[in-house]
């Protein structure tokens, strides 16, 4: 083993780290930076700012990790991909690849920008330079087979009349939301509930319970 070369390349991995923190610590609730350290796969995050995806330091490498391992010649950035957290929040991530001065993949800093933050954001502004507000309060249709994705952008375009992200809103709001969904008729779809206590950030039973 070249122990200089091992150094070397543990003092990249230790000068990523820094910008992993700062990258973080700059975007607070609203972009994951994570370094994995390619050296050791099985246990491949060195450090997490921001955590969103609920991972831990010393999980393992992802599929795209793995994949630079394997690959030298593998694209040193993946640059503003689709992504979604285990929760279904949608993402838009980035991922840059560290290599050593032989040519390896030694680390990897990836970025997770949660943009179901920005969505509510993005509604709010358009609400408020929008002039025509016919049937604005007019309940929407009833389905029966409602997909995931329209009942997230209800709830989005709810918490945006509020200018919040959905798991911002307080305990009050949840509850008159919850009940708005109800009366709208997104409890007729299967699933509904979990959905919505996803989106909120409480329990299947929560949901319920506001709903009464």
């Amino acid at each position: 083993m070249d122990h200089a070369a091992d150094g070397a390349d543990e003092h990249l991995v230790r000068e990523a780290e820094k910008i992993t923190v700062a990258l973080g610590r700059m975007f607070p609730g609203l972009c994951e930076v994570v370094l994995h350290d390619l050296r050791n796969p099985d246990h491949a995050i060195r450090a997490i700012e921001n955590n969103l995806s609920g991972r831990q330091v010393g999980d393992p490498a992802t599929e795209l990790g793995l994949a630079r391992i394997a690959d030298p010649e593998y694209p040193s950035v993946i640059q503003n991909y689709p992504n979604r957290f285990p929760d279904g929040r949608p993402a838009k991530s980035t991922s840059i690849g560290i290599k050593n001065a032989a040519g390896e993949y030694v680390a990897a800093l990836c970025l997770n920008l949660d943009v179901s933050v920005l969505s509510p954001v993005t509604l709010a502004l358009s609400n408020l330079v929008a002039t025509d507000t016919e049937h604005r309060d007019q309940p929407l249709e009833t389905l029966r087979d409602r997909t995931a994705r329209e009942l997230r952008e209800a709830v989005e375009a709810r918490a945006a009349e509020r200018a919040a992200a959905p798991r911002s809103l307080s305990r009050e709001d949840k509850k008159a939301l919850v009940r708005q969904l109800q009366r709208d008729g997104y409890f007729d779809s299967r699933d509904a509930a979990q959905t919505i206590a996803d989106l909120l950030g409480v329990s299947r039973a929560t949901v319920y319970n506001y709903a009464k």
